[in-house]
């Protein structure tokens, strides 16, 4: 966590990394350090919203299989258990909006210069079930890279609570200065 934290400093500092590191470093809101627009918020909303419902085609996913070295003894040096799911970034350019599609290209999943993601998983010795998992992984990726990046809207009931927590802040403040106030013009009275 603070590790995040020193890179946010070091990023929003003048210049001193290169801009594609800088596309890696989130504020703490966790946006890139590039002021995004509200329209891109919403587009990546909806995308979201989208994603949720439908998922990423498999069709636009690569899923090849190989010999493994996870666990099953010598069943696992005599099929090809291991899955890799391999989805070209470029075929998902006109699907994810571009806030989205950055923070993909920056993932640990992301192979040859942010061109395609790669997931490997050889923890079963079934493939059916290595092939699930990968895709799996690739919702879950999504789905975090869409936690830090898209800023959800606030509920109204969330709103009307923080309103009148400052409304209650405000009163308690302007009550204190008033005691201060009465407290100091007690001692200054009838010195005649």
């Amino acid at each position: 966590m603070l590790r995040g934290y020193v890179t946010t400093i070091r990023c929003n500092s003048v210049n001193l990394l290169s801009s594609s590191y800088k596309a890696r470093c989130f504020n703490s809101r966790g946006l890139t350090g590039d002021d995004v627009s509200s329209d891109e918020q919403e587009a990546a909303r909806t995308w979201l919203d989208n994603h949720n419902r439908q998922g990423i085609p498999r069709r636009l996913c690569n899923v090849t299989f190989s010999r493994s070295s996870g666990p099953g003894g010598q069943h696992v040096n005599k099929t090809n258990s291991k899955a890799t799911l391999k989805l070209k970034l470029a075929d998902l350019s006109p699907i994810p909006p571009r806030l989205i599609y950055e923070q993909l290209c920056n993932s640990r999943y992301s192979a040859g210069k942010g061109e395609a993601l790669i997931i490997q998983v050889d923890a079963s010795r079934a493939q059916s079930d290595n092939k699930e998992e990968c895709f799996s992984k690739l919702d879950r990726l999504i789905r975090d890279v869409c936690e830090r990046v898209v800023v959800t809207q606030t509920s109204p009931a969330q709103l009307a609570k923080v309103k009148n927590l400052q409304k209650a802040e405000k009163e308690r403040r302007l009550s204190m200065k008033k005691k201060q106030s009465a407290k100091k013009s007690s001692r200054r009275s009838s010195v005649d």
